[in-house]
């Protein structure tokens, strides 16, 4: 799984590097290794940018570590100590995974995030608050991991959208995504294969009905009934996407390894 997470994940950096260098071909060569080697976002036109960011207030910098600190500390909590409680090895794979990403994408890499535009580099965070998501577009779109979205954007809507119009881009971008996850979730196990790809598929169409006239009439796409909808369609079928052999054969190991269980 790390292998092949690490594999695409610098195959998806020097790419989006060289499109960046291409464009900006005098672009600090510091500032490109760092982009390289030590920011997880994948707009490196942003990180990249000569532009100086307003320097970040000083309780706004106090505010988001100690969010982060805490963030850091609930993650460590579950994976370490709370998992292992677990009645099940299948719910102590589930919060080991949630304690993973609190402690990465909502700690670490906040922390990264904070450190850069202390430095008034253009790095905004990977996570922005993805609970206050009132549509599955905001959701996708703006507040969860940033970096991916960022790619998909770039590599595959924009392109295609020119071609096939923006439905049927929409539905490739997503579907990319879940062969994307099928590489990292479902080739590791060995099993569970289009399972993260029909998570995927699933909200592309939720994102596409909630601009439907319909969608518009029931209010999915704003409020309350849009939050519902958006964490329903998130978050119910979440199997799909961390189906349960990859959490035995995957995730359980991992966690051994690293002494977690």
């Amino acid at each position: 799984m790390w292998t092949m997470a690490i594999a695409l994940f610098f195959g998806c950096k020097w790419l989006t590097l060289r499109t960046a260098q291409m464009r900006s071909p005098d672009a600090c060569p510091f500032r490109a290794s760092a982009y390289l080697l030590a920011w997880p976002g994948m707009d490196a036109t942003r990180f990249l940018s000569c532009r100086v960011m307003p320097r970040l207030e000083r309780r706004v910098v106090v505010k988001s570590v100690a969010s982060a600190v805490v963030r850091i500390s609930l993650g460590a909590l579950l994976l370490f100590v709370i998992a292992r409680q677990a009645p099940e090895p299948l719910l102590a794979g589930w919060i080991g995974m949630v304690g993973m990403v609190l402690l990465l994408h909502f700690g670490l890499l906040h922390l990264a995030s904070i450190a850069w535009r202390g430095l008034r580099v253009d790095a905004p965070p990977i996570m922005d608050a993805p609970l206050r998501s009132t549509s599955v577009g905001e959701f996708w779109n703006r507040r969860w991991n940033g970096a991916f979205n960022q790619l998909a954007l770039q590599l595959v809507f924009r392109p295609l959208a020119r071609r096939i119009g923006t439905t049927m881009a929409t539905l490739c971008a997503f579907g990319v995504s879940g062969v994307v996850h099928e590489l990292v979730i479902s080739l590791p196990a060995n099993a569970g294969y289009g399972l993260p790809t029909a998570y995927f598929i699933l909200q592309g169409i939720a994102l596409l009905a909630e601009h439907t006239r319909a969608g518009k009439r029931f209010g999915l796409g704003q409020g309350v009934r849009g939050w519902l909808f958006t964490m329903l369609v998130v978050a119910a079928p979440a199997f799909w996407l961390f189906h349960p052999p990859f959490v035995r054969r995957v995730i359980l190991p991992f966690m051994q390894a690293i002494g977690a269980l």
